[in-house]
């Protein structure tokens, strides 16, 4: 009567094996395919709400064929020489011929004899007819002209571009540059080439090194690696549907957070789980179901709670009206839920068909006392409970130090020529742009009115200090033609004085807005990259005053229903929080003082606050539950002596994983990667190591019982609990 239970039990975890291993196989190559579905197209990403964004809408009704500009500027090979009237007309003459090296026919700036100025330049790049002539720089040390290209080239943009730039290079005696939308998208795509494989073959290197050190064991780091791996199939398999239906949205940016993310919950989740297997292995008989079962049921709670945080942190960024902010909301909600599923299923389904063997050649004792970890968690806590009201007093003075600097973190953007970490061509010829033309040359703001109020929203334009130049936006014909209506609406280009992506041209889109929203009956807007870098920053500010309340009340929810205190959770969340501030004190000094960076990206706080802090609380919520659960037998202050022993060494990995793996995002030759990754990396191991190490035991090993107000054990002192 036996046999069918023993069957039953072998049975569960054999098709939970099988079904996993169907699921990475089918469903495995997905992570590698993102890239089909993701764009890269940051038009795509702009405020739902914004000025610039309903300029961008009704810019379209001007185009007859949408169209990608490329900019190609001409310097004289000898540094500070001129450029000669024939290079001039050798220039021109390439932008002529190029419709028939490859080009559709139209798509590039023929000759003309209209006159050569740098607003006729800004004018023209943005029209798919016909446009100027090389323009001549005021220093006459440079030209500039445009090729307009179809939007839709995707994978042929680089060999264009290619074809473009040989032909540009043949004006004799020049080094010719290509810059504007076009270049700067085949560089974004370059930068993210590879994504997939690199990224991940780095985050995996890093967590399987850790995981043999951690654990002194081949088998089961291997587990834990696999395991990840299929939690991110599956994600990515999911979000591939989602995305190619246009449910979601993924670029570059998304699709490495999620890579990242996926591999780091997942490990934290194994090694918690694997952790409480292990001792319940020393601790009962050995059966590896009961143990598996014990375990299950003392980390899943735990496990699932942590995963909420993170899940629900990031679906709040639903609420932002930044579309890139929206879209690692629910894509990054998957991958966590993903992750869990593999923990809670894959993982126990391994752990029982291997039982002691997943730690070979480890050898597993029959105490719980077994360990190296152990002995430095013994005086950690010894530390603790010998001095804590000097331990979480240190420990709160050096966060408050840290903290202090955060004030000096500029989150106004990066400059353009900070996008990209390493040199960039497009970058370079910018700054060749903007060293020659005035600084807005190539990205100039646009102005769309109705057509009626034209002439009195020019003059408020050319009035407005800091624009260099107002030119309409002409019909198709030769330049200086009528200016096109579309709708009763037309269209100006303002070329800014100061470089687009400064603060100054912000500065000027702000003035610009004023004078041409007071033209009466004009009904203008004003778009543009520089009013786009405008309200794309004060957006980001608005979302980061309404999403990260509402994070830290779904952090608190969370907590209280877990830990069943008030007090405990608001205690949680306050040291976590002063531990994200402490890490943009400390990011404001790397970024600007050591790496070089001028500005942070408008998204990078917000991205670090959700991350930091929902997966710091995770490392609280690993030790305060298994604090909670020792309390509940030996009294608070046993609970904490006891719970950080137990979990000192599993959240410690679990922590220097994480970081680990968000580092690995530093691969991505991008400022807002880079940044992010530093953030995150070092935040995790500030929490891991200081905030749930010291601080929070401390503070509620002073406290005592009356830290879980108003719950049980508030009640209850520790003479009242056997020891």
């Amino acid at each position: 009567m036996s046999a069918p239970p023993r069957f039953t039990r072998w049975l569960i975890p054999v098709v939970l094996l099988v079904a996993w291993l169907l699921i990475g196989g089918g469903l495995g190559p997905y992570a590698g395919k993102l890239g089909e579905v993701a764009t890269n197209d940051q038009s795509a990403f702009l405020p739902r709400s914004a000025e610039s964004t309903r300029a961008a809408e009704a810019k379209k009704a001007f185009r007859q064929e949408e169209t990608l500009p490329v900019i190609v500027v001409w310097t004289a090979k000898t540094p500070g020489a001129q450029v000669g009237p024939q290079q001039q007309e050798d220039a021109t003459r390439v932008l002529a011929g190029l419709s028939g090296a490859g080009l559709p026919a139209g798509s590039s700036a023929p000759a003309s004899s209209a006159p050569a100025s740098s607003a006729q330049a800004s004018s023209a790049q943005a029209s798919s007819g016909p446009a100027s002539p090389a323009v001549l720089s005021a220093d006459g040390r440079a030209l500039q002209g445009v090729v307009q290209l179809p939007p839709d080239l995707g994978e042929e943009l680089p060999r264009t571009l290619e074809g473009i730039e040989a032909a540009a290079a043949k004006v004799p005696g020049t080094v010719a540059q290509l810059a504007g939308p076009a270049a700067s998208q085949a560089d974004l795509a370059d930068a993210f080439a590879g994504i997939d494989g690199l990224l991940l073959a780095v985050a995996l290197t890093a967590v399987l090194l850790i995981l043999l050190l951690v654990y002194r064991s081949l088998l089961l780091p291997l587990v834990i690696i696999i395991g990840a791996v299929f939690a991110l199939g599956l994600a990515c398999a999911i979000v591939y549907v989602l995305a190619d239906h246009g449910i979601v949205r993924v670029d570059g940016q998304v699709q490495g957070i999620l890579s990242i993310l996926v591999i780091g919950a997942a490990t934290d989740y194994a090694l918690l789980l694997t952790a409480r297997f292990r001792e319940e292995l020393q601790a009962g008989p050995d059966d590896r179901f009961a143990a598996v079962r014990a375990a299950l049921r003392r980390s899943a709670g735990p496990i699932t709670a942590s995963a909420g945080t993170v899940a629900l942190g990031l679906l709040a960024l639903l609420l932002s009206d930044l579309t890139n902010n929206r879209a690692l909301g629910p894509v990054g909600a998957i991958g966590i839920v993903c992750a869990v599923l593999s923990t809670l299923t894959f993982l126990p389904a391994v752990l029982v068909l291997l039982g002691r063997a997943a730690y070979w050649p480890a050898r597993i004792g029959r105490t719980a006392e077994d360990g190296a970890g152990h002995g430095i968690w013994k005086s950690v806590a010894a530390l603790v409970d010998r001095a804590p009201r000097k331990v979480w007093a240190l420990s709160l003075a050096a966060l408050l130090a840290c903290a202090a600097f955060a004030p000096t973190l500029n989150a106004r953007g990066v400059p353009l020529d900070e996008i990209f970490v390493h040199d960039a061509p497009s970058v370079a010829a910018q700054q060749t742009l903007s060293a020659h033309f005035p600084g807005g040359s190539g990205n100039p703001a646009v102005v769309i009115a109705d057509a009626g109020r034209l002439d009195q929203v020019v003059r408020a334009a050319e009035r407005t200090e800091g624009v260099a130049a107002v030119t309409p936006f002409a019909a198709p014909g030769p330049p200086g033609g009528a200016p096109l209506v579309a709708g009763g609406r037309v269209r100006l280009d303002a070329t800014l004085a100061a470089p687009s992506d400064s603060t100054a041209a912000q500065q000027t889109v702000v003035r610009l807005r004023e004078a041409v929203h007071a033209v009466p009956d004009a009904n203008a807007v004003v778009g543009g990259y520089s009013a786009q870098q405008y309200d794309t920053q004060r957006t980001a500010e608005q979302d980061r005053m309404l999403i990260i309340p509402v994070v830290l009340v779904i952090i608190l929810v969370i907590l209280v229903g877990l830990l069943r205190s008030v007090l405990m959770p608001v205690l949680l969340v306050a040291t976590v929080a002063l531990s994200f501030v402490a890490t943009l004190g400390i990011s404001a000094v790397v970024f600007q003082q050591i790496l070089g960076f001028s500005g942070t990206d408008s998204s990078v706080p917000l991205y670090g606050f959700v991350f930091l802090v929902a997966l710091g609380v995770d490392y609280n919520i690993f030790l305060m539950t298994r604090v909670r659960e020792e309390s509940l037998l030996h009294g608070t202050r046993q609970g904490v002596l006891r719970g950080l022993v137990a979990t000192g060494g599993v959240i410690t990995s679990a922590g220097v994983v994480l970081a680990a793996t968000f580092a690995a995002l530093g691969v991505i030759p991008l400022a807002f990667m880079l940044q992010i990754a530093f953030i995150v990396a070092f935040g995790v191991l500030l929490d891991t190591l200081l905030v749930r190490s010291l601080l929070v035991p401390a503070l509620v090993r002073d406290i005592g019982p009356a830290a879980w107000w108003p719950g049980v054990l508030s009640r209850a002192t520790d003479r009242d609990v056997p020891h």
